[in-house]
């Protein structure tokens, strides 16, 4: 990444920039600017909307590749979308339409199943 691209980048006020970023350069794109584009995103996005269509993205193009990017911008989402506009269809996006019946295995896998489970059901019994 240049520092000309860095430059706009930091000049990005809600992440949309950012995941054009992404989008527009992921097959040319290096873990480090992938980084960089993620702590750039987490600082911006205030609602949790870019960190979240990112995650599904990267799902989408390679979810082994892009797996611990993935578990980033998916922890980001879950601190920032307060009002759990965009936690439903990453849920689906990331864990498939079926996600409630596996619910009692991911559970005890994945920390970030755990929690966006508990904020989309909180009446349900405890897995």
């Amino acid at each position: 990444m240049t520092e000309d691209v860095i430059k706009i980048l930091r000049q990005d006020t809600d992440g949309l920039i950012s995941y054009e970023y992404l989008a527009n350069n992921i097959d040319s794109i290096s873990a480090e600017d992938l980084k960089l584009l993620i702590e750039n995103m987490t600082g911006v996005d205030m609602n949790g909307q870019f960190l979240a269509s990112a995650a599904r993205y990267l799902q989408a193009i390679d979810p082994v590749r892009f797996e611990e990017p993935i578990r980033s911008l998916t922890a980001a989402t879950i601190d920032k979308d307060r009002e759990h506009r965009y936690l439903p269809d990453l849920m689906t996006s990331l864990y498939g339409e079926d996600y409630r019946q596996k619910a009692p295995q991911l559970v005890l896998t994945d920390n970030n199943f755990r929690r966006i489970y508990k904020r989309l059901y909180p009446k349900a019994d405890s897995l």
